[in-house]
């Protein structure tokens, strides 16, 4: 299996194994929904849903692949999806703190871009 395909699985399997811990977590009406697309390299992780009143929605996790590395855009999560990965073997050199300015990243282990 190619690199690409690697790391399209395994952040396919990764967002869906979250999206079944916070929805065994949530509040009634609240959801988590995997919006996964391969053919852009996209991969978001959303809640969304009705708490009482109130309109619950938002971006718990956005990773992208770009020019062959893992680019974290949003993570809300607890531990942080750069653990999982680093733990399923993906190098430091391919992911990237997106959320981070990119005079900040130069200052971590990880990829600047």
């Amino acid at each position: 299996m190619d690199k690409l395909t690697t790391y399209q699985k395994l952040v396919k399997e990764t967002l869906t194994a979250m999206a079944m811990l916070i929805n065994r977590q949530s509040a009634p009406g609240v959801v988590a929904e995997c919006a996964l697309d391969d053919e852009r390299g996209q991969y978001l992780l959303l809640t969304v849903g009705w708490s009482g009143n109130k309109r619950v929605r938002g971006t718990t996790l956005y990773v992208r692949l770009r020019e062959g590395k893992l680019w974290i855009e949003e993570d809300w999560t607890e531990e942080g999806i750069t653990a999982g990965l680093l733990k399923a073997g993906v190098p430091k050199e391919d992911i990237v703190l997106a959320f981070q300015p990119p005079q900040m990243r130069r200052l971590t282990e990880f990829a600047v871009a």
